[in-house]
């Protein structure tokens, strides 16, 4: 994993004491199925992730032999050990659809309805603020890459992207209620065959929305994140007719 990132931040943010281990479970869960650390990659040293997460390194410990039983994480030994991730997106499949939405009960308009308004709230607020060259160049990062992206990379590409976005605010507190917001629909998403009709048509609300954030128009941010994110919700529930 490479250096700290308000994204990463936000991710390993501390834990609740009531219920240490089950939310550090969760927040390692959610680093991983949002891709901010990707297959292949290390996580943080526990001497590290511990303090970030608020807890002890006998819970963490824990959390990440829970991950590894069930494939998630494996942890090398060595001078170049550590703990690596081993997850692995499923391919789409409507059974994983159905199974998905049946986990969320009737909270399917409830998540869309909050990814909605935070994801439409940071794109405007990031188009409102000053963004440094380095801000600038990682969101044109972010979309370049998402748009030369293969059907393996992309749902996690499509994430980073979003993301960044809520970086730029620099509320910590914005960027982990977006993450939240993804963290709700990414299995719903990753059951969804990548169709490069939506791919083509998604890469052009994506550089609408880069566009107006780098040209700082908030209204125009806002208006391309609504469409953007009306379109996946038309898609999602056009697989689930």
């Amino acid at each position: 994993m490479a250096g700290r990132t308000p994204l990463s931040d936000a991710v390993f943010r501390p834990v609740r004491a009531g219920n240490a281990f089950e939310e550090t479970v969760e927040r390692l869960l959610q680093a991983i199925k949002l891709g901010v650390v990707d297959r292949g990659d290390r996580l943080p040293p526990e001497r590290e992730l511990a303090p970030l997460l608020g807890v002890s390194r006998v819970t963490l410990r824990e959390a990440i032999r829970v991950l590894a039983q069930e494939g998630y994480v494996e942890s090398r030994r060595g001078r170049a050990g550590g703990t690596f991730v081993t997850y692995k997106r499923p391919r789409p499949r409507t059974t994983d659809l159905r199974r998905a939405l049946a986990a969320m009960g009737d909270d399917l308009h409830d998540t869309l309805t909050f990814r909605l308004a935070v994801e439409t709230g940071a794109a405007q607020l990031a188009a409102s603020a000053p963004l440094s060259e380095s801000q600038r160049t990682l969101l044109q990062t972010r979309l370049d890459d998402l748009n030369q992206a293969g059907p393996d990379a992309y749902r996690r590409l499509d994430t980073l992207f979003h993301l960044t976005i809520a970086e730029l605010t620099g509320s910590p507190t914005l960027v982990a209620a977006c993450a939240d917001a993804r963290m709700r629909v990414t299995d719903l998403l990753n059951a969804i065959p990548v169709l490069d009709a939506n791919i083509a048509h998604a890469a052009n609300q994506h550089d609408a929305i880069a566009n107006a954030v780098l040209t700082g128009d908030p209204d125009a941010a806002r208006q391309a994140v609504t469409e953007h994110l009306d379109g996946t919700a038309a898609l999602l529930r056009a697989f689930l007719a």
